[in-house]
């Protein structure tokens, strides 16, 4: 891969990772189409740390307000003393069934998963659900007003982001809408809930690859993508939230139905 493969793939991680479409089946369908070769779930987890990064800066004062009060609430010994100390420790119990997925089918993700056919169908399946999630939503409900087993769902519902096309955005926005959440609210939560999940696979991932052996240039590289990938990612998260106060997520359902049914038609 070259720094020109980095940076389109890095442009296209920024682009589709928090918009409801799934990064990793873009990652995957891009290079297919350009006739390259597949980056692989090292590079795409690796290139995922741009757009942490964007998430961190975007809600910088979530994110401080949420660390000090889990880290005041470890020195007091009382994990749920505040409602931001409570909002914290949930998001954290909330990662574990992604980590718990990722590590038990972790062979499966790498291989049989990427098959284009399962990229396809998840799209599809996902944006039916997707549809019916805000369809049916009550939206009425606010971050704040989260109970443990509301966020406890919306990370069960993270877990299917392993499937490639289902994408974390789109699986979590879907388990906000269906605890109550609004549609913006629901997609800043997706946000916050994505910190520790994308920070842990990027981070497993570069040891990996790590591990496998990478020269120079390959370090470079990943910079590219991972610059690329902060860039866009901050634009596409003030993007989304602007669209959300004033659309559904109908225009995001049907792009996924349209490039899903595209690709099993293409594949027959």
């Amino acid at each position: 891969m070259d720094w020109i493969q980095s940076l389109v793939l890095g442009i296209v991680q920024g682009l589709t990772e928090f918009l409801p479409i799934s990064s990793t089946a873009h990652l995957r369908i891009v290079p297919h189409l350009l006739d390259w070769d597949d980056p692989g779930t090292e590079f795409s987890a690796v290139i995922q740390l741009g757009t942490l990064m964007a998430v961190m800066l975007y809600f910088r004062s979530d994110v401080v307000v949420l660390s000090r009060a889990a880290v005041k609430s470890c020195w007091n010994r009382n994990f749920f003393e505040s409602t931001d100390s409570r909002m914290a420790w949930s998001i954290a119990a909330g990662t574990m069934p992604v980590v718990v997925f990722g590590l038990v089918f972790k062979d499966m993700i790498k291989t049989d998963a990427r098959e284009l056919w399962v990229t396809g169908t998840a799209l599809i399946v996902l944006g039916i659900f997707l549809y019916l999630a805000e369809r049916l939503s009550n939206s009425n409900r606010q971050i704040g007003q989260l109970k443990f087993i509301h966020i406890q769902w919306i990370g069960l519902t993270q877990a299917l982001a392993l499937i490639p096309g289902c994408s974390r955005s789109g699986s979590t926005i879907m388990g906000g809408l269906m605890v109550g959440l609004n549609r913006v609210e629901a997609a800043r939560f997706s946000f916050l809930l994505g910190l520790p999940a994308i920070f842990g696979s990027g981070l497993f991932e570069f040891m990996e690859l790590i591990e496998n052996g990478i020269n120079i240039d390959d370090y470079l590289n990943i910079i590219v993508g991972i610059a690329a990938a902060f860039v866009v990612g901050y634009l596409s998260i003030e993007f989304l939230l602007r669209f959300l106060r004033k659309h559904g997520t109908l225009v995001f359902v049907v792009y996924r139905i349209v490039l899903g049914t595209g690709i099993l038609i293409f594949l027959a």
